[in-house]
């Protein structure tokens, strides 16, 4: 019997996580959990201080629990910029048994610019927040894929997180 998958893509504002995760999701009958989603259904929109953040963070790990423990692969996906971010899903995962997998998309700056230049409907962030991140941003400890994600198609990239991830 498999184990269910934690698959956790992640990466600056503009990669194309949300986009990549959901597709992953509807090809592969995943469970699709996004960390802007969560925050708007709290009620957090436009609210990044730590509390709120903290906030969002918990209940995205609840749903990855509650997924993981009836069996169910998961893919997630947000920011997640520094390792203290990072661990408590590590840590869900291993208590779920399930395996954990990280993706990491990349863009180059002008493409982020580019993107961040017009309004989107899954995320708030602006080219200073994108900035901002990429100057916290904290390498990923684990073994990952990392993707250059403006130098792919949306096929190339689901292609290769599923050769990934499995």
């Amino acid at each position: 019997m498999k184990l269910p998958t934690l698959l956790i893509i992640t990466g600056l504002p503009a990669t194309g996580k949300t986009t990549l995760a959901r597709r992953y999701a509807e090809r592969y009958g995943a469970v699709h959990l996004n960390s802007d989603e969560v925050r708007a259904e709290l009620g957090l929109r436009g609210q990044y201080t730590p509390e709120a953040k903290q906030r969002v963070y918990e209940a995205l790990l609840a749903r990855v629990r509650q997924a993981l423990s009836a069996g169910r692969d998961v893919v997630m996906d947000s920011v997640l910029e520094r390792e203290a971010l990072r661990e408590p899903f590590r840590r869900a995962a291993a208590e779920c048994g399930a395996e954990c997998r990280w993706v990491q998309l990349r863009l180059r700056d002008a493409t982020a610019r580019q993107r961040l230049s017009h309004p989107r409907p899954d995320s708030e962030a602006t080219y200073e927040v994108y900035e901002k991140l990429r100057n916290e941003w904290e390498d990923i400890a684990d073994p990952h894929l990392s993707l250059q994600a403006d130098d792919a198609t949306p096929d190339d990239l689901l292609s290769a997180v599923r050769k990934y991830a499995y």
